[in-house]
């Protein structure tokens, strides 16, 4: 695939798109901090050949897109939230469908809320509510011990910025303990093909140490609607191993938006796994077929 920079707002982010530019536009969003290859080739492909038009993108100081100086973010969390609209801009898309995984779940549910016409369905993956709970609602669980405790001995970021620029091995090796944790410990881990993976990210970004700009963004103090405003169709899916949003996140945001389905996941973690990628895609691709004409099952079969 040829990487494609879309420029709106003065913004250059890094895009690519699989399948046929005539198809349903399908969006994906990542998680702060990951680049747009924690959406595999092989996955995105899946999506293309039943007949959707894929997107994914680099997240601000993620790969290749607008990179800022390791420390000193020059935009807000809602800058990352109004960058997936300045791709479908970029594409000349009016809206599409909507998958996020953590934090970009975060994001697409934010977006469904401000921006519906711009919203065609969403799918989150391993995410929690965007949005506080109602008076009544049970409070969630917190991520796991082992969670709490992988970031009590590590920085949530990894090493300085200074010992990662010039050598990017220790960030290369906390990233993979990192993905190992979030993998939640029930299935084998793949460790050489997750340590390809972040090597690879490492070498394509503009400065990999820039990534750590995500977790030194305020929250956004800005009032949301419930929930339950939510009007885009939505699928919910959420591994039942899960660290960091225990299982009880994903019930309760299935709960929360009205008419949304749950998924579970056997003994997945947080993310994308590999093992999952044929049911995910068969449930995207069903989630997301037009009304009038049934989704092709290519990928299925």
């Amino acid at each position: 695939m040829t990487e494609r920079f879309v420029r709106v707002d003065g913004i250059e982010l890094c895009t690519e798109r699989f399948g046929d530019p005539s198809d349903p536009p399908v969006l994906l969003v990542m998680g702060v901090g990951a680049s747009m290859l924690w959406w595999e080739e092989d996955f995105c492909r899946l999506l293309a050949r039943g007949g959707r038009s894929v997107i994914r993108y680099d997240h601000r100081d993620t790969g290749r897109s607008v990179t800022c100086e390791p420390g000193h973010p020059g935009y807000t969390a809602a800058d990352l939230v109004d960058d997936a609209l300045r791709v479908l801009d970029g594409y000349a898309l009016r809206s599409a469908h909507l998958v996020g995984v953590s934090a970009g779940g975060a994001f697409a549910q934010l977006l469904a809320l401000h921006r519906p016409e711009r919203v065609r369905s969403l799918v989150l993956v391993s995410t929690t509510p965007a949005v506080a709970a109602t008076e009544g609602e049970p409070e969630l669980p917190p991520p796991t011990q082992e969670f709490m405790r992988f970031f009590a001995q590590s920085p949530a970021e990894g090493p300085p910025a200074d010992q990662s620029e010039e050598d990017p091995a220790p960030v290369i090796e906390h990233r993979v303990a990192y993905a190992r944790l979030l993998a939640g410990g029930r299935r084998p881990f793949d460790e050489a093909a997750v340590r390809l993976l972040v090597r690879r990210e490492a070498e394509r970004a503009h400065d990999v140490a820039a990534a750590r700009n995500h977790e030194l963004l305020p929250d956004a103090e800005a009032v949301h609607p419930p929930l339950s405003a939510v009007t885009a169709p939505t699928l919910v899916v959420h591994g039942t191993a899960d660290p960091m949003f225990p299982f009880p996140h994903g019930e309760a945001l299935a709960r929360r938006i009205r008419g949304a389905r749950l998924l579970a996941l056997r003994d997945a973690g947080h993310g994308i796994e590999r093992p999952d990628w044929q049911t995910l895609a068969t449930a995207i691709l069903a989630h997301t077929a037009p009304p009038a004409d049934p989704a092709r099952t290519d990928a299925a079969d």
